[in-house]
């Protein structure tokens, strides 16, 4: 396995919201980590994955509670650090000989809060203390309290509601906050990340370079002599993972385009152009925007797109990928949050917000192996291996582009003319964005047609056309997400631009909802 080469840090999760957000702080440091559920977490677990430290995650549940979460004792055993947050402070006082109370009204804390230090010295805190009146923003989320420190622990940090807010045992090399390091709302929370994999002895050698010579071992051991064909979407992962396997085995190696008549402006021309010319990947371009079109056609309802475009996708997929002889792996674009997901905490979200577009299920249907070789990294981790492998910053940049496409974009009914409106509105709205310099502050911005015709009046005439809704957001992760602030100059300029260059448009609306309460997109 590629990660049994480097320095591995383990995350046991006990079902906090934001665990993620520690892999992706101890990813910056290029520190190699993974999240598992405290249920897979045992003995012999923690004797294979050998980790150099430990970190216990947040969580919803009490101590106090009969059968809550709990590390394996063999954890407190291995001789290596070991950080504790929230929950995992808890947790790690409740084992260890301290106490831990049920929440009080004087005692629980949510939100910020202030952290001062004690008279003495920590190394996990190292230059973080630089807040007004020596004092550190931190943001709290606990009800129940530590009430009593196990023994050899001391303390080094108090807060309001918290008056053992950071803890350590520096004879065993534990170490405890109350807060969450890992959210924007602790300001210098990194500092403490950085410290604490520093004393743990962690050098750093998670890049993108090795990264990319590992994958490209493990992709050769895998497929051997053995052909594999890769559902390409044009979009980043999909593509850093093609340019990836194409490396390591090249013409064994071919891409499957399909074109199901959602893309954008010349997305299929400038995805077929790259891969076939700039990488001279084998590409099999399946344009199939006909079949798809005619089966949405009279269809409004969101899941029926999805579930219609979904279907289609993997009979097309299979169609073509049948005519290459000797395939025998296909290759996916799934990150690690995917992978998280599939084996959290909790088991995944219980409520079905909307279907995903994927090849899903394909592997058994074709009698397929899985390669997926992004399947260790991030979202941004990925953009860096793009970098690395040579693509082109604006691809490597784009945003998200949903699998269904501008169907979602486009609420209601679909037709032709109404997609021709849509993409070159869409064109307008980004080039706009692009001439601003506001791109890459941007997580994902677009435009959506309506489902409706407003009155306008243009050359002293009446018009009867569609309304535009122009949505962009920030985010880290798609998971939350704030309508991006544009001046109201650049709404004006923006919405002239599209009434006056895009026919079938004559009024231009900016979405300012948030996620939540809101989705991204809008169906």
């Amino acid at each position: 396995m590629t990660q049994h080469m480097h320095d591995r840090l383990l995350i046991i999760d006990f079902g906090s919201q934001v665990t993620q957000l520690i892999a992706r702080r101890l990813r910056e440091l290029n520190v190699y980590c993974e999240i598992h559920p405290y249920q897979s977490v045992t003995d012999a677990f923690l004797a294979d994955f050998a980790p150099k430290a430990i970190i216990f995650s947040g969580g919803p549940d009490s101590v106090t509670r009969a059968g809550s979460p709990r590390p394996p004792k063999s954890a407190y055993s291995l001789g290596v650090p070991i950080l504790g947050i929230c929950y995992g402070q808890q947790v790690m006082m409740h084992d260890l000989g301290g106490l831990v109370e049920a929440g009080q009204s004087h005692t629980a804390e949510f939100g910020r809060a202030y952290v001062v230090p004690t008279a003495n010295r920590l190394s996990i805190l190292d230059g973080w203390f630089q807040g007004d009146k020596g004092r550190e923003q931190v943001w709290m989320s606990h009800g129940d309290h530590v009430s009593k420190l196990a023994p050899g622990f001391e303390v080094y940090g108090t807060s309001s509601g918290a008056p053992f807010a950071i803890t350590a045992d520096l004879d065993r090399n534990f170490y405890a906050v109350q807060f969450h390091p890992e959210v924007h709302h602790t300001p210098r929370g990194a500092t403490l990340y950085e410290n604490f994999v520093r004393l743990a002895g962690f050098t750093g050698d998670w890049t993108m370079r090795a990264y990319r010579q590992d994958a490209i071992e493990k992709i050769r051991e895998q497929v051997g002599d053995k052909r594999v064909i890769c559902g390409l979407s044009g979009g980043v992962d999909s593509s850093v993972a093609a340019v990836l396997i194409h490396e390591a085995i090249g013409e064994q190696l071919t891409c499957v385009f399909v074109d199901h008549g959602l893309l954008r402006l010349n997305e299929a021309r400038e995805v077929v152009t790259m891969f076939r010319d700039t990488y001279n990947i084998p590409l099999i371009h399946a344009d199939e925007s006909d079949l798809f079109l005619g089966a949405l056609e009279g269809v409004s309802d969101p899941e029926v797109k999805r579930k219609t475009i979904g279907k289609l996708f993997i009979d097309v997929f299979q169609k073509y990928a049948n005519e290459i002889d000797g395939a025998e792996f296909l290759a996916q674009g799934t990150l690690y949050p995917d992978v998280i997901e599939s084996v959290s905490f909790s088991g995944g979200p219980s409520v079905t917000i909307k279907s995903h577009h994927n090849v899903g299920g394909l592997p058994e249907k074709m009698g397929l192996k899985l390669v997926e070789p992004l399947r260790e990294l991030f979202k941004d981790e990925v953009r860096a291996l793009g970098r690395e492998l040579g693509l082109p910053e604006a691809f490597i940049g784009r945003h998200p582009f949903p699998g269904p496409g501008l169907a979602i974009r486009c609420p209601g009914e679909i037709t032709r003319d109404k997609l021709e409106i849509l993409r070159k509105a869409d064109a307008v709205y980004i080039d706009q964005i692009r001439k601003h310099g506001l791109y890459d502050e941007i997580w994902q911005a677009f435009a959506a047609i309506l489902p409706m015709r407003t009155v306008g009046v243009m050359g002293d005439g009446r018009t009867y056309d569609y309304a535009l809704a122009l949505r962009a957001v920030t985010s880290v992760d798609g998971m939350t997400a704030d309508y991006y602030p544009f001046s109201h100059e650049f709404l004006g300029e923006t919405a002239t631009r599209i009434i006056n260059e895009v026919q079938g448009v004559n009024r231009v609306f900016y979405d300012c909802t948030s996620k939540p309460p809101g989705t991204i997109e809008l169906e």
